[in-house]
């Protein structure tokens, strides 16, 4: 079991699974996820995605399977084809891992800080 020196906040362990070997999540698996449902969802073909987001077919499925890594100029240009702001991507991408990692609640960036302190 892996001990986390980082102090709980309002019941929040910054520790990991204390499961045996378990694959690592990527985050740019995540994003590629999310950003698919997102297109899916919107009833979008790739090819008018990558043509709005001026990026080649090709690139955009990968980062959709997540097998590449999105700069953030990138994620901005494909956020902006989707209509949907960056901010709320990289959210449901954060409750995504939360619930890989078995959190529940997740702590304000100000919270941890005053902990850390």
């Amino acid at each position: 079991m892996v001990r986390s020196l980082l102090p709980s906040v309002g019941g929040y362990s910054l520790g990991m699974r204390s499961e045996s070997f378990v694959k690592p999540v990527l985050v740019r698996e995540l994003i590629g996820e999310s950003l698919r449902e997102e297109r899916v969802g919107q009833g979008k073909t790739l090819r008018e995605v990558s043509k709005t987001a001026r990026v080649s077919l090709g690139y955009l499925s990968e980062v959709e399977r997540g097998q590449k890594e999105a700069s953030s100029e990138l994620l901005a240009s494909i956020c902006t084809a989707l209509d949907v702001p960056l901010s709320v991507v990289l959210h449901v991408v954060s409750e995504k891992m939360a619930d890989y990692e078995h959190v529940t609640t997740l702590p304000t960036v100000r919270a941890l800080a005053r902990a850390a302190a």
